[in-house]
């Protein structure tokens, strides 16, 4: 057993190096910056400030001029947009894929065809993506905004990606038409390995579709649907190159890694964004943690 477990190290050790070297030596590298200030156009005169980054003067969380609240401040603002974005497109694009997975799922003709095409969003990059919904939802000749008004829906053009009350959500239906199919081919794995004596003896009995989904389809495939949510979810929480591409990062929509971005790009201040970074990660890290020990517990109490 003994050489057993040395030999499965000697096989893990490149790969736990090659993960050393690649991830946690960035890591390790972003986390001392953040404990210092540096600027990029000068790293060399960094000035250790320990926790000051993150609570003090002119910290993220602990900054006393926050005079209107932190939420108002621009770290806040950052993170309620993209925990705003994370909760409403990880829901729609779960439901809206359930229904595309449901639909797919079924026996008809032209089916592989359909299921190709509802790939292609997904295929699509996310850069090359949004600059083509940028130019559907322009303000002066994108279609969307001529067609609302030629059919008398609205009275004149609206800026879906410059107004701060249509922004976000325009960010949010940009999404979901990009990340439904991901979804949708998830949860179709899951429906493709469900027994298929539960569904001809429950069509014999007459049972409802509605209440065989509720009682059938959906307890079996809970668990592949929590991973989706899951993979999803971490991915919507570092949301950034939609709304770049999207919003030029405006204040209305930014996220957190927008934030990060701007801080260390646009500002060159590597510490505080170095630290922005990491409290993005620990952000990241305990939301996945919660939404995973909450899910636990309902599963365990629904078995019980």
């Amino acid at each position: 057993m003994k050489n057993r477990v040395r030999t499965a190290w000697l096989f893990l050790a490149p790969m736990l190096v090659l993960m050393i070297l690649v991830a946690g030596w960035p890591l390790g590298r972003s986390l001392w910056f953040s404990l210092t200030e540096t600027n990029i156009n000068d790293m060399s005169a960094s000035t250790f400030i320990g926790l000051g980054n993150y609570w003090g003067e002119f910290g993220l969380f602990g900054n006393p001029n926050y005079s209107e609240g932190f939420w108002h401040s621009d770290w806040g603002t950052a993170i309620a947009n993209t925990f705003k974005f994370s909760i409403v497109s990880v829901v729609l694009e779960t439901l809206c894929g359930l229904g595309v997975a449901m639909l797919l799922n079924q026996e008809f003709k032209g089916r592989t065809l359909v299921r190709t095409a509802v790939l292609v969003p997904w295929a699509i990059p996310t850069i090359v993506s949004a600059k083509m919904w940028g130019w559907i939802l322009h303000d002066q000749f994108g279609l969307v905004n001529q067609y609302l008004v030629d059919w008398g829906l609205i009275a004149k053009k609206i800026a879906f990606t410059a107004d701060p009350s249509w922004a976000l959500w325009t960010v949010v239906g940009v999404d979901v038409w990009k990340t439904t199919p991901f979804m949708a081919l998830l949860i179709l794995a899951a429906l493709q390995t469900l027994p298929k004596d539960c569904y001809e003896a429950a069509r014999v009995d007459g049972v409802h579709p509605l209440r065989l989904f509720w009682k059938v389809t959906l307890p079996l495939i809970k668990h592949p649907l929590l991973v989706a949510v899951i993979f999803r979810l971490l991915d919507a929480l570092r949301i950034f190159d939609l709304i770049f591409v999207l919003t030029s990062n405006s204040g209305s929509t930014i996220s957190m890694s927008g934030y990060v971005r701007r801080e260390m790009v646009d500002n060159g201040n590597m510490g505080y964004g170095s630290a922005a970074s990491t409290s993005l990660t620990l952000i990241i890290f305990l939301s996945a943690l919660v939404f995973m020990t909450a899910a636990r517990v309902k599963l365990s109490e629904e078995s019980n």
